[in-house]
């Protein structure tokens, strides 16, 4: 599980505005851009099969501890349906150390739930899958994209993420 912000629009990388020009032709301009001020926090939780649960927190939320605890509780039950079988002796679960995540009530609730909480390290790149693989060829997909409103943003994401095959995950 680990969360993003997902931008209206993200500028475009260094490479997507490359151009190709004559020795003697003049550079062309470039601005400095922003990334702008609509933005969507988006929670994912996924597992070697695909994704599980993805959350859109609205506008004024924050992820608190009840919140957090609630996500936990739709985490269950979908994984009930979606993966009906597999999980016989409980479930491995890897977040990062955001306060939210690491409060004593979050804690009783994974252990209710009966998820067993991997802990983890802090400035561990190697146990940040989402950071480093999903969400680097996700952000890559939006960059330099146009949205005009949040639910863009969420089919974009989507459909994007409908559209990796399993062996991604």
């Amino acid at each position: 599980m680990d969360e993003t912000w997902l931008y209206h629009y993200d500028p475009e990388t260094n490479q997507q505005s490359m151009e190709w020009w004559h020795c003697g032709s003049p550079h062309p301009k470039k601005f400095r851009v922003q990334k702008s001020a609509g933005r969507v926090l988006t929670s994912i939780f996924w597992d070697q099969d695909g994704t599980l649960l993805i959350d859109y927190l609205l506008k004024g939320q924050t992820i608190n501890v009840e919140y957090y605890s609630f996500l936990l509780v739709q985490l269950k039950e979908i994984l009930k349906e979606k993966r009906c079988g597999k999980v016989t002796k409980g479930v491995l679960f890897l977040h990062d150390n955001v306060p939210a995540h690491r409060a004593l009530p979050t804690q009783k609730k994974l252990a209710y739930l009966d998820f067993q909480h991997l802990d983890h390290p802090p400035y561990s790149p190697d146990l940040a899958p989402s950071d480093y693989h999903l969400f680097a060829g996700l952000r890559k997909q939006l960059k330099g994209r146009h949205f005009l409103s949040n639910a863009e943003v969420i089919a974009a994401v989507e459909t994007w993420l409908d559209g990796q095959p399993s062996e991604f995950f």
